[in-house]
């Protein structure tokens, strides 16, 4: 299974969010390069990278930074937020970015999927944020009124091969993941599925192993010290 230690953008900051709440932040670095630079020294492969301005917006703030972080750390980049378009889908493309993620994008404009796929395969990749087994758009800020699970299965039909599974009422909260949700989502899927949300410490990294996730994606939990870098890049 792949850790995926976070980093979430917003205004040039590495931030966290509870549960999807822009009212709600906490600022834990003013140099997401430097904190991405600390994961690979601990031993990181890969890094999550969420560019939450452009999730709220669609207009990337911080494409610079995550190009910078690309190019300056060398570490598997799996990112999303704001990619609404196939031109920002090549641009991170052409800054390495190993795993593309489209969102409100692959929700409201699935020929853009269908683009993507065709031209990348398998470095695109589906965030479905989910609250209350409904997934959720803009930021998370609005209910788009489509079952998270119905929505996997259309985005497997397009090709989509991964997506990353986020339970929106876990996300910030240091309250353990939705492991049932999770477990559904890898059992009526065959897609890879990369889980996100609530992670507190090291047992929850353990069972999410368990449900046979293809990787899980933490934040808090390292930024406040309930998982230690070190045991963490070292479990896999």
């Amino acid at each position: 299974m792949i850790i995926y230690p976070a980093i979430d953008i917003l205004n040039g900051h590495c931030v966290r969010l509870y549960k999807g709440d822009y009212g709600q932040v906490t600022k834990y670095s003013d140099d997401p390069v430097k904190t991405a630079l600390t994961f690979k020294e601990a031993g990181a492969s890969h890094i999550h990278i969420v560019d939450l301005d452009g999730a709220k917006t669609g207009k990337s703030e911080n494409i610079e930074v995550i190009k910078r972080i690309c190019k300056e750390t060398g570490l598997s980049v799996q990112t999303g937020g704001g990619v609404r378009t196939i031109k920002r889908i090549r641009e991170l493309a052409a800054a390495n970015a190993d795993r593309i993620i489209l969102g409100t994008a692959a929700i409201k404009n699935p020929s853009l999927v269908e683009e993507a796929v065709k031209e990348f395969g398998k470095k695109i990749v589906v965030g479905i944020d989910a609250r209350n087994g409904f997934v959720s758009t803009d930021g998370w800020t609005d209910d788009s009124g489509k079952d998270a699970i119905e929505t996997a299965l259309f985005m497997q039909s397009l090709g989509v091969q991964s997506v990353v599974y986020t339970d929106i009422s876990k996300d910030g909260t240091l309250k353990g993941p939705n492991l049932d949700a999770l477990k559904e989502m890898i059992e009526k899927t065959d897609m890879y599925v990369v889980a996100s949300g609530g992670i507190k410490d090291m047992e929850d990294i353990r069972e999410v192993k368990e449900t046979g996730a293809y990787g899980v994606i933490t934040g808090k939990a390292i930024y406040e010290g309930k998982i230690h870098l070190k045991e963490l890049f070292t479990y896999s």
